[in-house]
């Protein structure tokens, strides 16, 4: 069986930064794409972030130039470098991670979720 377990949401203040973690367990064959979901209340969950199992990253607008994105394949996990954040980051955020469990089956994973809330 496999898990994803996030960590380092939190409050902080408007500016201010934090650091997600994501970490992939379980019978684990490969690790392919993986990206972080938000979800702000009364709306849908969104995907801003992606990182491919080369290290290719694309972003959505509104986080560009302020989060980063990055993985380590050995690990089987991934992170997320968050500055200048603002009180719309406010969210819940979900790790997701399209892993493989052998060589002929990928399933799509989601870790639990983390809430940030930006806020003074």
């Amino acid at each position: 069986q496999v898990q994803l377990v996030e960590s380092g949401g939190g409050l902080v203040q408007p500016g201010g930064s934090l650091r997600l973690s994501c970490a992939a367990s379980g019978s684990i064959f490969s690790v392919y794409t993986m990206g972080w979901y938000r979800q702000a209340p009364g709306k849908q969950r969104e995907l801003f972030a992606g990182i491919t199992s080369g290290g290719r990253t694309n972003y959505a607008d509104y986080v560009k130039g302020r989060f980063t994105i990055s993985r380590d394949n050995a690990k089987n996990t991934m992170s997320l470098q968050m500055n200048s954040l603002a009180p719309e980051d406010t969210a819940v955020y979900y790790c997701n991670a399209h892993i493989a469990i052998t060589i002929a089956t990928i399933n799509n994973y989601w870790g639990q979720g983390t809430q940030v809330t930006v806020s003074s």
